[in-house]
């Protein structure tokens, strides 16, 4: 596909009721079948290339704003269940996929992934190309787009896409926070959540996680690990966390420019510079950190969404769960303070780092796999044992 390129790129025919399009920003249509609800959406158009986990993907707030390309070829196999959801509701606007399994085949399955993105009213369209698609987005970068079922032709919608403001810029987390404080003690998930050894018969390290989007897995392995949570909204300010009396505080994974979250920026800067506590940023929380350690960020290409990319840097690799658009400039971090742990090793952009001097990290991935490899769940560990040395004198 060529940018403005006004062909469609469908890989059946249907009835005109059942039409969808999606019309990219540069003007290129995509007509496929309409599934979910009926209705328009306009977002971001990324991909993840992740060949399992569609419901936690679209239950993930760092989805929020997105319209997401899914590389594997058929979606819905496994239906849809509530104990894989990462929060309440789904977060991505709408879906595009090269084909809709109409039977799911799974004993966990509770219903299809059609009839719940019809009562979650998200948009879908499918019997797409989404090879060309993945191709014309990784050439030119991800970009607004629309999905379009009620009926609209394509010519009508340019000018709606075009209007839409651009991810650089947007503070999504407070559109996806909690507006009230809540605890977290009880994983709700069995198997690989069960509680840590080194956990038994301890009294809980009490964390403040501050949700600029936190995912339900990422509490659980918090908890899994020896932790009671206190979960608090993206604008909390330095009293509102002092006052829970935590042992650390988490930083967590959301959604947009992680510049525009100036809060949480200042929070983080107000941390570092009154508190000896150990901090652990994941994703949109460890680019807050980077930025409230004097660094900058920028906005990726078309971003890094799947479930097996690498990153190390000591010949150590861990293949890890990723989701985000934006990164740290290396460049801008101070060495004297800030040391790059781990790149990810398909672009070597940063994938993890950590204070010199204080008790404080970030990890670009999501260690809690949820889904994907397990490979990076020490990192919660990692936080434990650093709150664990505060606590005993030796940190």
């Amino acid at each position: 596909m060529k940018s403005g390129d006004h062909r469609s790129f469908g890989l059946m025919s249907e009835s005109s009721s059942a039409q969808a399009y999606l019309v990219l920003a540069d003007g290129t249509v995509l007509t496929g079948h309409a599934f979910g609800h009926r209705g328009a959406v306009v977002g971001e158009v990324v991909f993840n290339t992740g060949m399992t986990g569609y419901q936690e993907v679209l239950t993930d707030p760092s989805y929020n704003g997105q319209l997401v390309t899914f590389t594997y070829p058929e979606l819905g196999n496994t239906g849809v269940n509530p104990d894989d959801q990462e929060a309440d509701r789904p977060h991505a606007r709408g879906v595009i996929a090269r084909q809709l399994s109409p039977l799911p085949s799974s004993w966990r399955s509770q219903q299809t992934l059609e009839d719940w993105m019809d009562a979650n009213e998200v948009v879908g369209i499918c019997g797409v190309d989404t090879r060309a698609l993945v191709r014309h987005l990784r050439e030119g970068g991800a970009i607004n787009g629309v999905i379009c079922s009620d009926g609209r032709q394509p010519c009508a919608l340019l000018d709606l896409v075009r209007e839409a403001p651009s991810m650089e810029g947007l503070n999504l987390a407070n559109a996806v926070s909690t507006e009230a404080v809540y605890t977290w003690e009880d994983p709700c998930r069995v198997g690989f959540d069960q509680r840590m050894n080194h956990a038994v018969n301890a009294e809980p390290y009490r964390v403040v996680a501050v949700d600029f989007g936190i995912k339900r897995a990422i509490l659980d392995r918090l908890v899994a690990h020896g932790c009671k949570v206190t979960v608090v909204p993206a604008d909390s300010d330095l009293k509102a966390v002092l006052d829970h009396q935590p042992d650390g505080v988490f930083l967590s994974n959301g959604p947009g420019d992680p510049s525009a979250v100036t809060s949480g920026i200042q929070l983080a800067t107000d941390l570092l510079g009154t508190t000896d506590l150990p901090l652990f940023g994941i994703c949109l929380g460890h680019q807050i950190l980077g930025l409230a350690l004097g660094g900058r960020t920028y906005k990726l290409n078309y971003g890094h969404r799947g479930l097996n990319h690498p990153c190390g840097t000591t010949g150590q690799v861990e293949i890890t769960s990723q989701n985000h658009g934006f990164a740290l400039d290396a460049e801008s971090l101070n060495p004297e303070l800030v040391e790059v742990t781990h790149l990810n090793l398909n672009d070597r952009t940063v994938a993890a780092m950590a204070h010199r001097h204080k008790p404080v990290f970030g990890v670009q991935y999501h260690p809690e796999a949820s889904p994907g490899p397990h490979d990076a769940d020490h990192h919660f560990g990692r936080f434990v044992t650093l709150m664990s040395d505060r606590r005993s004198g030796g940190g």
